[in-house]
């Protein structure tokens, strides 16, 4: 049986994708709001749910941590020392941006990484949170990516990557630290940029006339501020050295960006700007290559 820890965008998501393709033909949900859990059922998302946390375990033959970052810490740390008496624990993966402190955890309760923990992560994702904003199509043509080390069970490798892929999402494998460092940059950092920008915007004298005027550039770059404080402060606070070193990064790009605005050196300028353009529109290019809409 599936479970999942979680019952919120993602979780519910997959819940939904799961039904849909027939990978799993019940699925059972824990959480703390039980308000949460019980839209799930009324909307067919899950079977039913438990707000014994030690039920939901012993009943698991799959369980997905599907809780923000560092609350995906806490659930490791209580249900490892329980799942270690079991003869045959159940495969456990995740969902967490972060990897690296999950592994620590992991390896320090466990004494070494569980055989049957497959640490992973699906790109995908919404401004939108919930249960109610769940999507089964929230991983199609999305990568998964699974961060598997030497030890893992074969077969439990194998039956996490042949359910993401049943979502109809692309698998990928990277090793924990890559995978950090890669989401740093990628989804980490952006998110720094737009709630920084609004924050700093909106504290401005004229943020008024600013947000009223604001046009579609503007609207697309900080829709992500949108997203759950809450969870991106414990992404920041998990994945701190990677994300530091990324704000580091661009930080001193920006502060040459505002070297030349002020000394006036357009050719320097035009560079900058050509090479990002170039660099953009690869990057089109290749979601446009994977069957995704240019972004």
């Amino acid at each position: 049986m599936l479970v999942i820890l979680g019952l919120g965008l993602i979780g519910g998501s997959l819940a939904r994708a799961l039904r849909d393709s027939g990978f799993s033909s019940r699925c059972v949900a824990w959480g703390h709001r039980e308000s949460s859990l019980q839209r799930g059922v009324e909307l067919g998302i899950i079977d039913d749910y438990t707000l014994d946390l030690d039920a939901a375990v012993d009943a698991a033959d799959i369980l997905v941590i599907a809780t923000p970052t560092l609350i995906a810490e806490q659930m490791l740390e209580r249900i490892l020392p329980r799942l270690k008496e079991r003869p045959q624990p159940p495969v456990i993966t995740d969902v967490a941006s972060v990897k690296g402190n999950l592994q620590r955890v992991a390896e320090t309760v466990w004494g070494g990484m569980p055989p049957r923990l497959i640490l992973g992560h699906p790109i995908a994702g919404s401004e939108h949170s919930g249960v109610e904003a769940s999507d089964p199509n929230l991983f199609v043509n999305h990568r998964v990516i699974l961060t598997p080390v030497e030890g893992n069970d074969a077969a439990a490798l194998a039956l996490v990557r042949a359910m993401w892929a049943s979502t109809g999402a692309e698998v990928v494998d990277m090793a924990v630290a890559e995978h950090d460092q890669v989401l740093a940059a990628t989804s980490h950092l952006p998110h720094m940029l737009a709630y920084a920008l609004v924050d700093a915007l909106a504290g401005s004298d004229a943020s008024e006339d600013i947000f009223r005027f604001a046009a579609g550039g503007f609207r697309d770059f900080t829709r992500i501020a949108s997203s759950d404080p809450v969870m991106w402060r414990d992404i920041a606070l998990a994945n701190r050295a990677a994300l530091l070193e990324a704000i580091d990064l661009f930080s001193g790009h920006l502060a040459g960006l505002r070297e030349a605005i002020a000394d006036q050196q357009g050719n320097e300028l035009l560079a900058t700007f050509t090479r990002a353009k170039g660099a953009r529109d690869a990057f089109a290019a290749l979601l446009a290559a994977r069957g995704q809409p240019p972004a």
